[in-house]
């Protein structure tokens, strides 16, 4: 920890959360928005379904930490919903199995503290298409449908209705483009940058309209060493400077 100690955000989850602060990735959004006023931290487990998130999530976030996070973003799903494998491997989780494992883990982070909110992420779409044409022929009976993305997604936002947690549906979000199995994805399961930003706007709209206090939104939190500095930039009137901790996204209007 280097100080002074600002409030953190945990991104938790598989592949979707490990590859998202790559270029143009939805977790890099977030540290861009939060910058000096949050520190955004990845725990992204490529492969990982949610029975291996049960096993080790009292590990990863362990009761006794002196820091609790703030919020903690949660997302497990894609690897679960694969269909089974005739040999019993692979990620597969059966739906019942799948929706009380999210239970445990949603628990255990609502256990942490009593200021430690909670954002999941439903089980997104996948380009099946594309799924297909780049599955390597020894994996040819390991099945990703739509169909399966959105029974998961579905029992997930459920689920979130059921414990009052906030919850994104991708699923639906990430099909809000018309050329969404275009533009959304790397490879058909993966999201590129304009997935991301569909990601990442959905989870700063909760974060606002979240009935949290204090609240989360980027505009209502304090920014670190905000004070005026002699090397920031001088206004026109050569009294008063405009701080750029706070001007970066002054004009941009997109994450509102």
């Amino acid at each position: 920890m280097v100080g002074p100690a600002r409030p953190q955000f945990v991104l938790f989850g598989s592949s979707i959360v490990q590859m998202s602060f790559g270029h143009g990735g939805w977790g890099a959004i977030l540290s861009e928005v939060y910058a000096r006023k949050a520190d955004v931290i990845l725990r992204g487990y490529y492969g990982w379904n949610s029975r291996r998130a049960v096993e080790v999530v009292d590990k990863v976030f362990p009761k006794d930490a002196a820091v609790q996070p703030s919020l903690v973003i949660v997302y497990f799903g894609g690897n679960d919903s694969m269909a089974p494998h005739p040999s019993g491997l692979g990620p597969h989780v059966p739906l019942n199995e799948y929706v009380e494992n999210m239970r445990k883990i949603a628990l255990h982070l609502k256990s942490l503290s009593d200021s430690t909110r909670i954002i999941v992420l439903s089980c997104p779409p996948v380009d099946e298409a594309k799924v297909r044409q780049n599955q390597s022929p020894y994996l040819s009976e390991v099945i990703r449908t739509n169909e399966l993305c959105q029974k998961y997604s579905d029992a997930c936002v459920d689920l979130c209705k059921e414990l009052g947690l906030q919850v994104v549906d991708l699923f639906s979000t990430l099909q809000k483009p018309d050329d969404w199995e275009t533009v959304c994805f790397t490879d058909g399961i993966h999201l590129s940058a304009e997935g991301s930003k569909l990601v990442a706007a959905e989870i700063l709209r909760v974060i606002k309209e979240a009935e949290w206090d204090p609240s989360l939104h980027w505009k209502s939190m304090p920014t670190e060493f905000s004070e005026n500095s002699p090397y920031d930039l001088v206004s026109a009137d050569g009294k008063s400077t405009l701080n750029s901790s706070e001007w970066t996204y002054f004009w941009d209007h997109q994450w509102d």
